[in-house]
């Protein structure tokens, strides 16, 4: 027994138990074949035989277990260090989806900011854009009204200063109700005509420019006493009295007694009729 490898067993134990038994079942058949009556010499010749038989299989038996163990435990190594490096692999690949998808997501969020971006950039272009535009057609609508306006003060100051010339014409000419005709005391329409005036007290016509204490005189005489008399005169009735002041024609219209009279039938004042007063139109005295 001291010859024997026991490394090559899994348990040294395992083999003691076995070769005992072997032994036991040795000794039990020796003693069943010498109740058989065997002669001593074939006895230990079959005794020796059974159990070398008997040792052997012991032998191989522990043997092969070892074997199977060992073989077991390499096999399991190898699996664990497959599980393992499987077990890396996969970390690995896991490892690198998670930075893969850590930089699309990364990417996605600077093309969402770039866009963001951009769209402010667009949206703040735009509100210029529209902000000049507001302005420059504001500027044009501007430019245009004044250059209305300027055109329509142009024509306007175009038909007055006509209108002047031809009361200028008409009055040079005698023709003051401008009909083409020269009717001498009967242009246009005689005004209505008071026989003296209402409440025996004449309006201060002399506070009319144009009027002195003679054209004064001369008004009265034709029945005009009152400064509501001539804010109502029509254009005819203007034209009449112009044709009708003898030494005086056209005067109605070239001081603008109507619009005078007006005010001063209203309660207003003129420039002239505040000289006038203040006592600072001698002529009016």
């Amino acid at each position: 027994m001291a010859d024997v490898d026991w490394k090559k067993y899994d348990c040294s134990i395992c083999l003691m138990i076995g070769l005992i038994c072997a032994a036991i079942l040795t000794g039990l058949i020796a003693w069943l074949l010498h109740q058989a009556g065997l002669s001593v010499i074939l006895l230990a010749i079959l005794t020796v035989v059974i159990a070398a038989v008997l040792f052997w299989t012991v032998d191989q038996y522990c043997a092969g277990r070892a074997a199977g163990a060992s073989a077991y435990a390499g096999a399991a190594a190898v699996g664990g260090a497959s599980v393992a490096a499987t077990d890396t692999s996969d970390a690995d690949a896991e490892a690198a989806r998670a930075a893969e998808a850590k930089a699309a997501a990364e990417r996605a969020a600077a093309e969402k900011a770039a866009a963001d971006q951009a769209a402010r950039e667009a949206e703040a272009n735009a509100a210029a854009e529209k902000a000049a535009a507001d302005q420059a057609a504001a500027e044009q609508a501007a430019a245009e009204r004044a250059a209305a306006e300027k055109a329509a003060a142009e024509e306007a100051a175009r038909q007055a200063e006509a209108e002047a010339a031809a009361k200028a014409a008409a009055n040079e000419s005698g023709d003051y109700d401008g009909d083409g005709v020269v009717e001498g005391e009967n242009e246009g329409t005689r005004p209505e005509a008071l026989d003296g005036p209402r409440g025996g007290v004449a309006d201060d016509l002399k506070r009319v420019k144009g009027i002195g204490p003679k054209m004064e005189k001369i008004c009265n005489s034709l029945g005009f006493y009152h400064f509501d008399q001539i804010a109502a005169w029509s254009a005819d009735e203007v034209a009449w009295v112009d044709a009708n002041l003898e030494g005086f024609k056209g005067r109605v219209t070239r001081d603008e007694w109507v619009a005078q009279a007006k005010l001063l039938a209203a309660g207003e004042e003129t420039e002239f009729s505040k000289r006038v007063d203040d006592g600072d139109v001698p002529s009016s005295q």
